[in-house]
């Protein structure tokens, strides 16, 4: 090693130690890295009081852990996740920052009546905090409730009020149906307390609901429109012009009409009662019958003794009255209804609808000629679309509805950004030579040939050497053999490019005779000439081509 030494600079001592030093520290950094990936969140998004009552069951176990997210997570081993939060839901840890009816599971014989009703009213408290903090959208809640004050005077009494502050999740919304029912929920839970006297508030400071006043509390001089009100209207109008824009846009185009609506509901609220009398039809409602029967004889004789002896004497017959008197009552009532009524709030009082309709624009003449013509449309084809739009929106004339429909041309009618083009006259081009060529059956078979027979001859060519006489004799016994149906076959091709050369130009004549145009110069007879006669000239070429044609055919 000292000899190892002394053969290093100090160059590459540094060098060495700077290397040790880095190895050291990388391989620190992975065992911490390795240390720390090993722990996972015991509980996450903890409020301040949940997050001390699990740091104390935590550090009672001896286990290590960690904290992130400023103090709201606690991580601990993964090996000891499972473990650790069985032994604090044993223990009620954490309890969401309030406490519920556990607060009364001890009991305590030394508390006043106003401590209870604190009590009482942290429980119900801690309750709906949990109950909405169930709702996916909430992390967090904090509620408080004012119970109702009750009074013999009617002045002094108060009604039950409730505020509920919510902690929405990152990019969560709470829609109209959630803040109604955390709404009905608290409202549900208190007794005397109505949805109407619940404020949700999110932690922005938004009010989330809005609050509804009472009808029996509304004033009968108070005609200023609330903004619930006018919510509502707007919201029949924008329905109804959802309706005339789906049944209008077919039969008249997306940007060919506008339509508006005005309606005026009624707010009032209350009961009718209505009792009708029919003088016509009497009915006995009662009836009472009485009798009543009175009488009685007179005695007779000398009073004494003798009438009072066991055996008086004879005495004359007695003399005897008496009185009967008999009363009937009957009581009558005439028949009658009675009807109550509740009257709803927001019916439709009165609407007014208006609908512009675009007019058509036709253009006739050419060039600086160019009128441009507005036609409005039809008295038949308006009457329908009033009565599709009358139908749509229900109109009513005993309501005294009011239903508006003109036609007139609109700015963009008038005045279009791109004027017409006069329509031009159709132009016959002159078909080029390929075209010529391609339309023509016979000249693309006569194409194809030559083709074939430049290849043909190559090949014959470069085998002339090759071959033996024979062969050689035998190509040219072939061609010599095909020559002659050859120069029939160019004769046939030569008229057949003649008939339709000259009917194409017969055709042409006549077309261009229709539009007054000059003639154009065809070259479809001199290319049909031009063939005809390579055709004469190389006749052996013909030959051999139809000869392979003929044994293809057979094939």
């Amino acid at each position: 090693m000292k000899r190892l030494l002394d053969s290093l600079t100090r160059k590459q001592i540094v060098s060495i130690l700077l290397a040790a030093v880095a190895v050291i520290a990388v391989l620190a950094a992975f065992s911490h890295w390795n240390q720390e990936r090993d722990f996972r969140p015991l509980y996450s998004s903890l409020s301040p009081e949940d997050a001390a009552g699990v740091l104390a069951k935590v550090r009672e176990n001896g286990s290590e852990f960690r904290l992130s997210e400023g103090g709201a997570s606690v991580l601990v081993p993964s090996s000891k996740v499972a473990e650790l939060r069985l032994q604090l839901a044993a223990a009620g840890v954490p309890k969401s920052g309030r406490i519920g009816y556990e607060l009364f599971d001890k009991t305590n014989f030394g508390a006043s009546d106003f401590a209870e009703q604190v009590n009482y009213h942290r429980a119900l408290e801690g309750e709906l905090e949990r109950s909405v903090i169930a709702i996916s959208a909430v992390e967090q809640a904090r509620i408080h409730i004012t119970f109702p004050k009750e009074s013999v005077f009617l002045e002094t009494r108060q009604p039950a009020k409730a505020s509920v502050l919510v902690k929405l999740r990152p990019g969560m919304l709470l829609s109209t149906q959630n803040v109604m029912a955390i709404c009905q929920l608290t409202a549900s839970a208190v007794e005397g307390l109505q949805p109407e006297a619940v404020s949700v508030v999110d932690m922005r400071g938004n009010l989330l609901n809005r609050a509804r006043k009472a009808s029996a509390g509304a004033s009968a001089d108070d005609t200023e429109p609330s903004e619930a009100t006018l919510d509502y209207r707007q919201k029949i109008e924008r329905d109804l012009l959802a309706k005339i824009n789906t049944t209008l846009e077919p039969l008249l185009g997306a940007n060919r009409f506008r339509a508006t609506a005005s309606v005026e509901c009624d707010f009032t609220s209350g009961e009718q009662s209505e009792e009708t009398f029919d003088p016509n039809k009497s009915v006995m409602v009662t009836s009472q019958k009485t009798e009543d029967i009175s009488g009685g004889s007179s005695a007779l004789g000398v009073p004494g003794t003798a009438s009072n002896l066991p055996r008086p004497t004879g005495r004359p017959a007695a003399g005897s009255n008496g009185t009967t008197r008999r009363t009937e009552n009957i009581s009558y009532q005439s028949s009658h209804v009675v009807r109550k009524m509740r009257l709803p709030q927001g019916a439709v009082k009165h609407m007014s609808v208006s609908l512009l309709v675009d007019q058509q624009v036709r253009w006739e003449g050419a060039g600086a000629k160019l009128k441009r013509i507005v036609e409005p449309p039809t008295p038949e084809k308006l009457k329908t679309i009033h009565d599709l739009v009358a139908g749509v929106i229900g109109f009513s004339a005993a309501r005294g509805d009011q239903l508006v429909v003109e036609c007139l041309p609109f700015e963009a009618t008038l005045n279009p950004e791109q004027l017409p083009e006069a329509p031009k006259p159709p132009v016959l081009a002159a078909p080029s030579r390929l075209e010529q060529i391609l339309k023509n059956k016979y000249l693309v078979i006569a194409l194809g040939v030559g083709l074939l027979l430049s290849l043909l001859l190559g090949t014959i060519l470069k085998l002339r050497g090759r071959k033996k006489k024979s062969a050689h004799a035998e190509i040219i016994e072939q061609i010599t053999t095909g020559q002659q149906k050859g120069e029939h076959l160019a004769k046939q091709i030569e008229n057949q490019l003649a008939e339709q050369a000259a009917l194409r130009q017969k055709q042409e004549a006549d077309a261009l005779s229709a539009l007054k145009l000059p003639p154009v110069t065809k070259k479809t007879e001199v290319l049909g000439k031009h063939i005809a006669e390579q055709a004469k000239k190389d006749s052996t070429v013909m030959a051999q081509v139809m000869r392979s044609w003929m044994n293809d055919a057979k094939t």
